[in-house]
């Protein structure tokens, strides 16, 4: 018999840029939570030493490595890298969750069931019923409620927090066909994902969670990442809008 998936290899990617107060309670809540997993902390070279507290708590925690990366390289080539670092060791699922505490450890288990109930990609979702967001100010609720919608409504995808990046996802989804030419980074590399995922026909699920906001550092949003999502998504929708009419045969003469 198959070995299910939610039931093998878990391998959670946590990419950190100056998270050194939030990391060491976040691997003690999640190994804690789902104690069989193994966790990958990418770190981009942090000036505040969170790769030297990485290793510290991997030095005592067989089950924690570190991915030293040269400098920062934003967050979609950080989970890039946790990506083929996973798959290279055969992880049957793996897991992208922020640094910063956002993500709660405890919810991590229900991404997992839904795995094991059938999806390939399973999104923790702030916007479904039972999901919610705590201490987040109004602008920064109606940015990324405003994202979504405009993402979704846009690329078609049946979606309700696609820039959501508290997901799990089965090694077969991760494939050279799905990941080759991604380059979009920040908040747009989940919209990116969702899209592909989408396109490739995979079971894609949404659970709701409770999104915290951060407790100690700096926000990584900025207004690049904000106009790189916005002229990415229009171009996707675009491409995507023109691939079905071409299909229907509507441009042809």
């Amino acid at each position: 018999m198959t070995q299910d998936p939610a039931d093998g290899r878990v391998l959670v990617i946590i990419p950190t840029y100056n998270e050194a107060q939030n990391l060491p309670p976040l691997l003690e809540r999640l190994r804690l939570a789902v104690p069989e997993c193994d966790i990958l902390v990418a770190d981009d070279n942090s000036p505040d030493g969170t790769g030297r507290i990485a290793e510290e708590a991997a030095a005592g925690d067989a089950r924690i490595r570190v991915l030293h990366r040269a400098g920062k390289e934003g967050l979609g080539a950080a989970y890039l890298a946790g990506f083929a670092w996973g798959l290279e060791r055969g992880y049957d699922v793996l897991v992208e969750m922020d640094g910063d505490g956002s993500h709660q450890p405890e919810e991590l288990p229900r991404l997992l069931r839904a795995v094991r109930g059938g999806a390939d990609v399973v999104i923790g979702s702030r916007w479904v019923p039972g999901g919610r967001i705590v201490h987040w100010p109004k602008y920064r609720e109606l940015l990324s409620r405003g994202g979504s919608t405009y993402s979704r409504l846009l690329l078609g995808l049946p979606i309700r927090d696609v820039t959501g990046g508290f997901r799990a996802f089965r090694a077969h989804v991760l494939d050279a066909g799905l990941l080759a030419d991604v380059a979009s980074q920040g908040y747009c590399f989940q919209v990116d994902l969702a899209h592909r995922a989408v396109r490739a026909g995979h079971r894609v699920a949404e659970v709701p969670i409770t999104f915290v906001e951060r407790s100690h550092g700096d926000s990584k949003m900025s207004r690049d990442i904000v106009v790189e999502a916005l002229w990415r998504v229009t171009a996707w929708g675009v491409a995507s809008r023109f691939r079905k009419l071409t299909r229907t045969g509507t441009l042809e003469s």
